[in-house]
């Protein structure tokens, strides 16, 4: 049986759908075998079938299939881990949008990507989830999990919403705000940073937990451990109504008096990584931070390396 390589293609754009069909192309003279949804392969190439390339849920079984290759920007990304939650199916990214902190490649890096996938040199990590539970009454009204983020947030504009915030069991404050974000180590790049929040590394186990706007002396973004339970709880007294976003892409309307539990989740997301390179790395590449005047670890014993001419720091 060939190895099977399921596409995720933004198709509202078209450097995606180009870049889709240079993976296809790609893939087929290597011998793999292209997936596409349904929907992606009609709109990318006009027809309902396409000589070499198979359609998931159709063809192809969704368990059949080797790794998930994402075509576009960290939506897209989180949309496809979304799909493949119930799987052990690692993603790999590649960028066609902006900041693009969760893909691996950009898109000139294409065809070397798909190098790395026909050859099987990549590696796969797991990212830390969290399960969100919403509470009303004594009662679970809402369950879902995010790979970035669950974000409290009021309902209406005009009003801030009030809330207590608690970890593990234990209230540490109560304020009015925007909003409050809980997110995990890799969403502290994504809501959580905009909040204020540290930027966490991904190998660190730790959960966040990010006020936004707090009208409050004390509203300053925390860090928990791994194992610890957070919650947000929307104070019932003023009657206003609250939204839950995971991820930025599933929402529930909260209740007064509604109750927001995160954990981590047992099932971590899996994503697949070509590229070695440390985190620090890929966070100045991805925010473009300045490194000027940096010489390096100090090395005892050794003399200090000469700059180079016409260069002042040999940062990457």
């Amino acid at each position: 049986m060939t190895r099977k390589i399921l596409l995720f293609a933004h198709t509202g754009r078209p450097e995606a759908t180009a870049a889709a069909t240079q993976a296809c192309d790609r893939l087929l003279a290597a011998g793999l075998t292209p997936v596409m949804g349904r929907g992606d392969l009609e709109t990318i190439f006009g027809a309902p079938h396409c000589p070499g390339i198979e359609v998931i849920h159709e063809s192809v079984a969704l368990n059949d299939v080797e790794l998930g290759v994402v075509l576009g920007g960290d939506g897209s990304i989180l949309r496809a881990a979304e799909m493949m939650r119930h799987t052990d199916i690692p993603l790999i990214g590649v960028n066609l949008g902006h900041v693009g902190f969760l893909a691996e490649s950009e898109r000139t890096d294409l065809d070397e990507t798909v190098d790395h996938i026909v050859n099987r040199t990549y590696t796969v990590e797991e990212r830390m989830a969290i399960d969100v539970q919403v509470w009303s009454e004594r009662r679970v009204l809402h369950h879902d999990w995010a790979l970035n983020e669950a974000s409290v947030e009021k309902g209406n504009r005009e009003k801030m919403v009030e809330v207590v915030i608690e970890v593990d069991g234990r209230p540490l404050s109560s304020f009015g705000c925007d909003g409050v974000v809980m997110a995990t180590p890799t969403g502290s790049t994504a809501y959580a940073f905009s909040g204020g929040g540290p930027v966490v590394w991904p190998e660190v186990a730790a959960m966040l937990l990010v006020p936004l706007s707090a009208h409050a002396l004390f509203s300053r973004p925390l860090v928990a451990a791994p194992a610890s339970t957070m919650a947000v709880e929307l104070l019932p007294t003023n009657g206003h109504y609250g939204v839950l976003w995971c991820d930025g892409r599933r929402s529930a309307d909260l209740p007064p008096g509604a109750r927001i539990e995160v954990r981590r989740s047992g099932k971590p997301v899996r994503l697949a990584r070509i590229h070695p390179a440390p985190f620090s790395e890929r966070l100045v590449k991805k925010f473009q931070l300045p490194t000027r005047g940096w010489r390096g670890p100090v090395v005892e014993g050794e003399p200090a390396p000469a700059p180079e001419p016409g260069k002042e720091n040999r940062s990457a």
